[in-house]
């Protein structure tokens, strides 16, 4: 844990070498978050509620998982650039180096400009818990942490299938940002708003709806499964089959030259 604290020191020392630089990207990522913040405002002053969700649960389930990818993609953001760490061969040089190869990845590569995304969480969750009906006591608190946690380990996993993929293809496949960015985009309103069947992928395939659907139910109230709470734990689970793809593609990997 030193070693990666140094690591963030000095990713966030190099960040504030261009200070202005920095504070303009992370003011554009908090305007284009409230942009898709506007948009639910619009959508619901005008029907109200969406599928039984008023405006401040909407709001405050679209945080959840802003916040959530926003911690993950700050990071876990080396994954998300893993097909230049191959095509520039600097994966080549991590396996010759004592550190295991996720360190590297993760400690190679931190975006504090994402701290824009994550502002603009903080004041959709300082409207939706003061304006939603929940009646908020320690296990609702703990809830909506479990929620936070569990969508950063799951989008952190999807990183990680992504990067894990590039040893096959040298190149990054673009469908991943169905599941990564377009997670983020759809994750504004419940999942159970898209239909059964997307509900069943998201819950068994892509374990999306474990740390954002149900546990959201138990936290507003529509559901009295106090177990709701634990199922982001449960989604942790996923990191699995993703490290075990990811060590099948090291075991995989053919150098691309130098």
């Amino acid at each position: 844990m030193r070693l990666y604290f140094n690591f963030f020191v000095m990713h966030l020392k190099v960040a504030m070498q261009y200070k202005i630089s920095f504070m303009l990207t992370t003011l554009g990522q908090f305007l284009v978050s409230f942009n898709v913040f506007l948009g639910v405002l619009f959508l619901l002053q005008r029907f109200h509620e969406v599928k039984g969700y008023g405006f401040s649960e909407v709001v405050l389930c679209y945080a959840t998982v802003l916040m959530a990818y926003s911690i993950a993609e700050m990071f876990m953001r080396g994954f998300d650039m893993f097909a230049s760490t191959i095509s520039n061969f600097e994966f080549d040089r991590m396996l010759l180096r004592p550190r295991s190869c996720i360190f590297q990845v993760v400690s190679g590569k931190m975006e504090f400009t994402r701290i824009g995304r994550i502002l603009q969480a903080l004041v959709m969750f300082a409207y939706g818990i003061t304006k939603s009906e929940v009646h908020w006591d320690l296990w609702k608190v703990v809830t909506l942490l479990l929620m936070i946690v569990g969508g950063s380990v799951v989008f952190g996993c999807l990183f990680l299938i992504y990067a894990s993929i590039c040893f096959f293809t040298i190149e990054g496949l673009e469908f991943m940002n169905v599941l990564t960015d377009g997670a983020r985009e759809y994750g504004k309103y419940p999942i159970d708003v898209y239909g059964k069947g997307v509900l069943r992928f998201c819950t068994y395939l892509v374990p999306y709806a474990l740390f954002q659907y149900y546990p959201f139910l138990y936290l507003i109230g529509k559901a009295d499964q106090w177990w709701y709470m634990l199922l982001p734990l449960l989604g942790c689970i996923f990191l699995f089959p993703c490290y075990l793809l990811w060590r099948f593609g090291i075991r995989h990997y053919k150098s691309t030259g130098s």
